[in-house]
């Protein structure tokens, strides 16, 4: 997945081997109503916006990712090289392409597509909110409310509120740490953690040469410093400062906080690790503020195989394709304006 200005897209592996690609175009939240510009609000609003185009390419991808189980090899042959089906947003609003090798669409496809009926995406929107809120339920309990529970153990140890919230941070950041860990043994995930480091590979051969080059991109690191990785780490340390506020009241009331107090500490986050440090990444203290999530992405991030170098760069590519498209369009309205 990637995001440009105006525009998100996805490229995924078809299972016939070629590379389905689609963009939808982006309306920044701020662009419509101001209050949402505010500093610490507008790092709210980019964490539901992220959120919310994250889950869209999550049933994206699991669609075309799906497209071999069609029960007829002759329907799976037909449907390798159609345009997949966007169920995210509205078709009039999205561009989609297979893609061979060569980055030619088959001219098989367009007839195919059109003798077959639209097909019912294999993974909706139910099967998504279910796996949305258990993964959520889930991320609570092990996040929120272990390291709660942990320390309140040992309350009368550590009665200073600050140390209190410094322990539990602290907890919490283990946790993290052995998760990802943890994940990183499963062969699926990490090749997600290989499409992470394409990524970011991709990210550096654009901004050292101007264009999606996967070959260029394969000499460059898989760590990047504007990673959400070392933004997750950074709101995890802001949070202590903020939940010291709170003190010590009883469980329920610590995990209420928590919950509720996210928005805020997102948003703080936002403000000092992408705003000011993005503004200044050579800079001394922003150097040390994004060195240990730089670190951390020793963990989340894997060298990645050709292949998967090429869809990200199909991704930027497609995103690419769909800002100009769009500045385009912004241009036309503003002459005839």
């Amino acid at each position: 997945m990637m995001r440009g200005r105006r525009s998100w897209g996805v490229a995924v592996r078809r299972p016939s081997g070629s590379i389905a690609r689609v963009a939808f175009p982006l309306a920044p939240p701020g662009a419509r109503h101001r209050l949402l510009r505010l500093p610490v609000v507008r790092g709210a609003v980019a964490l539901y916006e992220s959120l919310s185009l994250g889950i869209k390419a999550l049933g994206i991808s699991a669609n075309i990712g799906l497209e071999g189980a069609a029960p007829d090899t002759g329907e799976r042959a037909a449907a390798a090289d159609e345009p997949a089906t966007a169920t995210a947003e509205p078709a009039a609003t999205a561009t989609l392409a297979a893609t061979d090798s060569a980055g030619a669409a088959p001219a098989a496809a367009d007839a195919s597509a059109a003798a077959s009926p639209p097909q019912q995406p294999a993974f909706g929107w139910k099967e998504l909110a279910v796996t949305v809120t258990v993964s959520v339920g889930f991320a609570v309990a092990l996040f929120v409310v272990i390291p709660l529970v942990v320390v309140k153990q040992f309350e009368d140890t550590f009665a200073n509120p600050f140390l209190f919230n410094l322990v539990e941070g602290l907890i919490r950041i283990a946790i993290f740490i052995i998760y990802i860990v943890a994940i990183s043994l499963i062969p699926d995930l990490r090749r997600v953690f290989q499409y992470h480091g394409a990524e970011h590979k991709v990210i550096h051969a654009y901004e050292s040469c101007g264009r999606p080059d996967a070959e260029h991109a394969g000499g460059f690191s898989t760590r990047h410093p504007r990673c959400g990785t070392g933004f997750l780490l950074l709101v995890m340390v802001i949070a202590v400062f903020v939940f010291a506020v709170v003190g010590k009241p009883s469980l329920p009331w610590l995990v209420l906080s928590r919950i509720v107090g996210i928005p805020v500490i997102v948003g703080v986050s936002y403000e000092i690790g992408i705003k000011w440090a993005g503004k200044h990444p050579n800079g001394f203290f922003a150097r040390i503020l994004l060195w240990p999530g730089i670190q951390l992405q020793r963990l989340t991030t894997r060298e990645p195989t050709p292949d998967q170098l090429e869809v990200a760069a199909a991704a930027l590519d497609e995103v690419m394709r769909m800002d100009e498209a769009e500045q385009a369009t912004l241009g036309d309205l503003a002459v005839q304006a």
